[in-house]
């Protein structure tokens, strides 16, 4: 089940929400630089 996230990219440093799939391998693209560099960031415990 996808579920919204927070997303990073590592190259131009802008921080994005999509939905994610944990074991599902899909390719991101920042929607403000372009780069693939994306990664996900951790859930934040509150």
């Amino acid at each position: 089940m996808a579920t919204e996230s927070d997303f990073k990219c590592l190259r131009c440093g802008h921080w994005f929400k999509t939905n994610y799939e944990k074991n599902k391998p899909e390719e991101r693209t920042c929607p403000k630089c372009g780069s693939n560099s994306v990664r996900p960031m951790p859930e934040k415990k509150k």
